[in-house]
């Protein structure tokens, strides 16, 4: 963004400004670990947080910078794309702390963003600008006067307090899953409390259960993402919550990650725009968001000891995109995650934290470790702001925080300058939510004793978001497939629901701690990413309520197993709808053998077998599909006798009447996959990475997970496949479902796509930019350069028509794809942009989708900023990754 200095922010280079942290002598009296003041020792039936990782086996008697824990990020190739500028790894700059003299520190500066409205006003997070505003909003001077504030607070602060901030208090050490203790002196502070999750308050009561991140995704509607996000915040802020541990926003890079669905799917611009209205709308309500994992946990198996290795363009363009996108929505705070990236552990990796971070996308906020993922001390200087839960073991009362940060301060291993980052940080983001109101409410609940009267109130903060449920649910259920047997209606005088999926669970919907199981319907997956349902609303409810108008008989089977039972009483019924689940969840949880991701792509509870024991005697076979994520439905899908497929995800608490919404057509199908199902699991260009036999990773050698696919994740993949004709007759990787996909009661016609260039004047100090790139030359390396206005602008925009030639209202999803010049070594199709419009019978609508400089660009590593590709980029509009309705180009 723009600064007043311009020659600084336009101009001036910023190249490494750290001493290599190798170099750093290690203490000359090696601190004790430090013990944690009031960590708890008591163990809690609900302590269901995944285990410390492995590198912290125990409380040890020193810490030391090892070799292995080195800046540098390792040499890894990629076999995909074809440009040689992506053969290269993600380089090592050290660009954290500048160490100009002994013990000194020069943080990065705060932007001195300029508001240029009407394309870049000043925003506070407390008034976002409206979903679909052709706007960047610019969080400039609410960052620099909450920076001002936190800078006077800090200075009154003694460094053990200081310290205190950037230190959690231990696991369990307070009614939050994670707890910064007050300051309580002449400048006092009431400190933190941190809580999960991506989808609700976790571990409380009287809160709402909220469709899944995937069926989010799913919807391809900005504004239910953003009300989503608005109404998780209010209940967070209810129960006295600073900072909502979520959105998460890794790739679902393969099918059977383990948390794919708290995620956006496998497309980097959907998952940023998602991410950026979800922070948004949690900000809002005056809740930090904590955009996570940072970065490449995109497996659940062996987590804590695997090298997720990414080489820089595809960092750049694919995993990293949907953090710049949150921090361009204001975000306070980030969690770095388990796994190592290139051989560096993520919570000490300074290429990340620092420089793509802190440098590059000029973040303001703090980063916090994900809870015991953090491996030293000195990663303060790599870019660790927050050690969560503060304890490098679950309740060992050891930190590598605490005492030993303030050690490593007075030894003059660590500047207290960075202290002093570390903690403004932390505050500026509290004084950025106007946390420091005394309206704001005090934590009123106890994550790890929910039956204590004495530390929980009770209070319900549900409001009416059990509306927002609902209509999300169904707007993000997805029509696979419909030969007329959809809505039902009058015309289906008797029906039979056969499957668990259609019913409750044995013992209700908190029947597994964090969802770790089902035997009912699927509304969430398990783990950390849970919420507890207040009530669920099955498929079984809503179906029966609703059948009654039509004075439908309804009979039911939820045994899945009981194949002679389920096929005959699907005879003679009008229709039989079959209820199929996959689950998946945290590592931490192992079901049914699946240790947090799935150990394949078929329906659980032998739903195939289910499906076809109906089918065989019923020739209108409905199917219901409550998924995690991508299923093989290869056994069935082509049955004669299966009539329509629903596709309903994980779609939270209303399951049932947002089904019942679509199945009877209340809600005319707009939902659109947010990842490729495929016809084998073999199809996919990434699959889960396991150890070979008699591995032990660790720290030291890790799980080496390469991501060889490059930018060809998901439907790239299938697409730049079948460009090759002799590798799609050889391997069939036509996908059964492509990314964007979805059906729909009515249809749509699509015309008269032209694609204009905006008419905008570029400022003095923009203009040697734009011409910069207009000629083909790369972004400058500069704090902040990849957020820059003139990047970001809208600069470019498609518009056509869309004409419903249906006989029911509907609404329809356009995506626009950008087709850029083979020579770029992009993949045929990208996601670039998309919108919702809803059409009365035989009504058309005029839409517009605009595209920035950004948009267009490629990540240059040699040059190490965005650029123009050379050569004619195309554009197509069409209903998904592989309908296109219109051409045209962009006329640069």
């Amino acid at each position: 963004m723009r600064s007043k200095t311009v020659a600084f922010w336009h101009w001036a280079a910023l190249f490494p400004l750290v001493v290599a942290l190798n170099n750093i002598a290690t203490p000359s009296a090696p601190p004790t670990v430090s013990i944690l003041p009031g960590a708890s020792s008591a163990a809690s039936s609900l302590s269901s947080k995944p285990s410390a990782s492995l590198s912290s086996k125990s409380p040890i008697p020193s810490i030391s910078i090892l070799s292995s824990q080195s800046t540098n990020a390792s040499s890894v190739t990629s076999a995909s794309p074809s440009s040689a500028l992506s053969s290269q790894a993600v380089p090592s700059g050290n660009a954290s702390v500048s160490v100009t003299g002994s013990n000194t520190f020069s943080p990065f500066p705060v932007p001195s963003d300029i508001p240029e409205p009407p394309v870049y006003p000043a925003v506070d997070p407390r008034n976002p600008p409206s979903v679909g505003d052709a706007v960047i909003p610019d969080f400039g001077p609410a960052w620099a006067a909450a920076y001002e504030k936190a800078k006077t607070k800090v200075a009154g602060f003694t460094l053990e307090e200081k310290v205190s901030v950037a230190t959690g208090v231990g696991w369990q050490g307070g009614r939050c899953v994670g707890n910064i203790a007050a300051i309580e002196n002449g400048t006092s502070w009431p400190g933190l409390c941190l809580e999960d999750s991506p989808l609700g308050v976790r571990l409380s009561d009287f809160v709402t259960a909220f469709p899944t991140g995937i069926n989010a995704a799913a919807s391809f509607n900005r504004g239910l993402m953003r009300q989503r996000g608005l109404f998780m915040g209010e209940e967070h802020r209810g129960k006295g919550v600073n900072v909502q541990l979520g959105p998460m926003m890794n790739m679902g890079r393969i099918a059977q990650g383990g948390r794919n669905w708290e995620g956006f799917g496998a497309d980097p611009f959907l998952t940023g725009e998602a991410a950026f209205e979800t922070v948004l709308g949690i900000q809002q309500a005056g809740v930090i968001a904590c955009a996570k994992h940072l970065i490449g946990n995109e497996q659940e198996h062996d987590r804590t000891t695997s090298s997720s290795n990414i080489d820089d363009r595809t960092m750049h363009e694919i995993y990293a995109h949907p953090f710049l996108k949150s921090v361009m929505a204001g975000v306070g705070s980030l969690m770095c995650s388990y796994n190592l990236i290139n051989d560096t552990y993520a919570c000490e990796n300074n290429k990340v934290m620092n420089d793509i971070v802190k440098r590059e996308y000029a973040f303001q906020g703090f980063i916090m470790s994900d809870w015991s993922a953090q491996h030293s001390t000195i990663s303060a200087n790599r870019g660790l702001d927050m050690s969560m839960p503060g304890d490098i073991t679950f309740n060992s009362g050891t930190s590598y925080f605490g005492a030993n940060l303030t050690a490593f301060v007075e030894n003059g291993t660590i500047p207290e300058g960075r202290v002093d980052d570390m903690a403004t940080r932390v505050l500026a983001s509290w004084y950025l939510m106007r946390q420091d109101s005394p309206s704001f409410p005090s934590v009123n609940f106890d994550a790890f004793n929910p039956d204590s009267d004495q530390t929980n109130m009770h209070i319900d903060v549900q409001d009416n978001h059990y509306q927002l449920v609902r209509t999300l649910g169904a707007a993000s259920a997805v029509l696979l497939k419909n030969e007329g047997a959809l809505p039902l209606g009058k015309k289906d005088r008797s029906i039979v629901l056969i499957g668990s999926g259609a019913g409750p669970g044995k013992a209700g919907p908190n029947e597994f701690a964090d969802q770790g199981g089902t035997d009912g319907v699927l509304a969430m997956g398990w783990g950390s990413g849970t919420a507890n349902f207040t009530y669920l609303v099955t498929p079984l409810d809503a179906i029966q309520s609703k059948a009654r108008q039509f004075r439908t008989s309804v009979s039911w089977l939820f045994d899945d197993f009981d194949l002679p039972r389920a096929g005959n009483m699907a005879r003679k019924r009008n229709a039989a709808l079959v209820f199929l689940s996959a689950d998946s969840g945290e590592d931490y949880i192992t079901v049914d053998g699946n240790e947090g991701d799935r150990k394949n792509l078929t329906a659980w509870h032998g739903g195939d077998a289910l499906v076809l024991s109906v089918a065989a005697q019923n020739n209108n076979t409905i199917v219901v599909v409550n998924s995690v994520g991508p299923l093989i439905l290869e056994p069935w899908i082509d049955h004669p006798n299966v009539t329509a497929v629903v596709w309903a995800g994980a779609p939270g608490q209303e399951v049932g009447n947002s089904l019942v919404d679509v199945l009877y057509g209340a809600w005319n199908p707009s939902g659109r996959l947010p990842y490729t199902i495929a016809k084998s699991p073999s199809d996919y260009g990434a699959q889960l990475t396991l150890p070979t036999s008699g591995q032990n990773p660790s720290g030291q050698t890790p799980l080496e997970i390469t991501y060889t696919e490059g930018l060809n994740i998901d439907y790239r993949h299938f697409d730049s496949a079948s460009l090759i004709s002799v590798v799609r007759l050889l391997n069939n990787i036509t996908p059964r479902f492509e990314f964007g996909f979805g059906l729909s009661y009515t249809t749509f016609k699509y015309t008269g796509l032209y694609v204009s260039k905006i008419a905008t004047v570029e400022s003095p100090a923009e203009f040697p930019f734009v011409s910069a790139w207009d000629n083909g030359n790369a972004t400058a390396i500069a704090e902040g350069s990849s957020r820059a206005l003139w990047l970001h602008r809208p600069a470019f925009q498609a518009t056509f028509t869309v004409q419903n030639t249906g006989s029911v209202s509907g609404g329809e999803i356009p995506q626009l794809y950008i087709n850029f010049p083979a020579s770029s070594g992009e993949p045929p199709s990208v996601l670039r942009g998309f919108t919702n419009i809803e059409l009365n019978p035989g009504q058309k609508g005029s839409v517009t989708i605009t595209l920035s400089r950004y948009d267009l660009s490629i990540w240059d590593v040699v040059q190490q900023g965005w650029r123009k590709p050379e050569g004619t980029i195309g554009v197509t509009v069409g209903a998904s990754s592989r309908d296109s309705r219109l051409k045209g180009s962009v006329p640069i």
